[in-house]
């Protein structure tokens, strides 16, 4: 994908500031990776850290309260479709057999905070159900729901649901449940979009990696749509050389939505592409940027900086601040990229290192490391105080190879 190096890449934006909530905290016990988390989170996050290490896993445990919380979800159906609790729980758990994940939530604008709180072990017979240990919530500090309660005692079988899940008893906290249920993440896959009917059957649920896009993109009532892909058109006009113009048609006789653009080319009026020819990148940044336009709720990116050339990767983290100044969107994102992460706006506090062991994966913030917070002191990026932590420590052992 060609790109401008145009410095000023920006989206303009009209949207009205309205009130949003934040994950500020995250606690893990014996989730996938990680024997034990407990880290504070920003409104901007960017995930570092070695292959394997569990950055898409530390995403997923925030994804996993939302399969919760959406509709035909609940905690069954969170755990079957990540393989049962057995594949959830952390190898280097030894005896304890819980897994446990606490969200702390902040209302911006206000001193109120939620906290969403569920520990789970696996039925010792029979069905082998995943069954909560406990469910908690609170409200600055006061209990809304603490199970198991006197139900849950007499009838055990209840604790195979959450009340999460169930609008008949998170009424007291639905503003926590309409939150993660708006939870959504990314991880574009350009095959998917230009050939959908090449890969039959349903598509995973939340459609994660785009092959409903489309489909998504038309179901936009027809003036947020065309605002949209107006904004998202300026900015591919400057990331994308030659392109004019972009727009949803759908075909006469399926009624199937494609993307079309015009390009500006030899001929004398331009000429038009659909998505079957729009490069990787091009498809992957207009998903990128309707997806940063079209919710309020946590955004969850997987590495957005694959297909782009590194002259728009370096400037996603200040168009990403732009919207979230008026959005209020928290971003949490997963990154390789030394671009992305060469953006001096970039602090400490923002970062989460990834550090894998024996005894599982620790997770930290850079700025809580005695020696990378005295490199960014001193003028380094991050990308230059803590890339150099993910490398593989016997990479030099590549060049022997084959």
């Amino acid at each position: 994908m060609q790109v401008t190096t145009n410095p000023h890449l920006v989206i303009p934006v009209s949207w009205h500031i309205i009130p949003a909530m934040y994950i500020s905290h995250i606690t893990l016990k014996n989730w996938r990776n990680f024997t034990s988390v407990d880290v504070d989170l920003g409104q901007r996050v960017f995930i570092a850290g070695p292959n394997a290490s569990g950055k898409s896993n530390l995403l997923d445990a925030i994804g996993f309260v939302r399969d919760i919380a959406k509709p035909g979800g609940g905690l069954q159906k969170a755990v079957e479709e990540r393989g049962g609790l057995t594949k959830l729980r952390c190898l280097a758990a030894r005896r304890y057999p819980n897994v446990e994940l606490e969200l702390k939530i902040s209302e911006l604008g206000t001193a109120t905070q939620w906290s969403y709180k569920i520990g789970m072990r696996q039925e010792s017979r029979g069905r082998r159900l995943p069954l909560l240990t406990y469910e908690r919530v609170t409200r600055d500090g006061k209990d809304v729901i603490n199970r198991p309660d006197s139900s849950d005692k007499s009838d055990p079988l209840l604790l195979s649901q959450t009340f999460l899940e169930q609008i008949s008893t998170n009424a007291k906290f639905r503003p926590l449940a309409d939150f993660f249920e708006n939870i959504s993440y990314l991880h574009l896959v350009p095959q998917l979009v230009r050939h959908p009917e090449a890969f039959p059957g349903p598509s995973l649920p939340g459609d994660p990696y785009g092959k409903s896009f489309l489909e998504r993109v038309a179901k936009t009532p027809d003036r947020t749509k065309r605002a949209r892909l107006s904004q998202i058109e300026k900015v591919l006009r400057v990331a994308v050389p030659q392109l004019e113009e972009l727009s949803l048609v759908k075909d006469e006789s399926s009624g199937t939505p494609h993307l079309e653009a015009k390009y500006k080319h030899w001929r004398l009026k331009g000429a038009h592409q659909r998505e079957d020819q729009f490069s990787d990148g091009t498809l992957r940044l207009l998903a990128l940027f309707w997806s940063l336009l079209e919710g309020d709720s946590v955004l969850l990116l997987e590495e957005p900086e694959l297909s782009l050339n590194p002259s728009i990767v370096k400037k996603l983290p200040a168009l990403m601040s732009k919207l979230q100044k008026l959005r209020k969107r928290q971003i949490i994102l997963s990154t390789h990229s030394p671009d992305l992460l060469s953006d001096a706006s970039i602090g400490g506090e923002e970062v989460l290192l990834l550090t894998p062991s024996g005894e599982g994966t620790s997770v930290e913030t850079a700025s809580s490391d005695r020696a990378i917070r005295d490199l960014l002191e001193g003028g380094m990026t991050i990308a230059d105080a803590v890339l150099p932590r993910t490398a593989p420590s016997d990479i030099n052992q590549l060049d022997m190879f084959p």
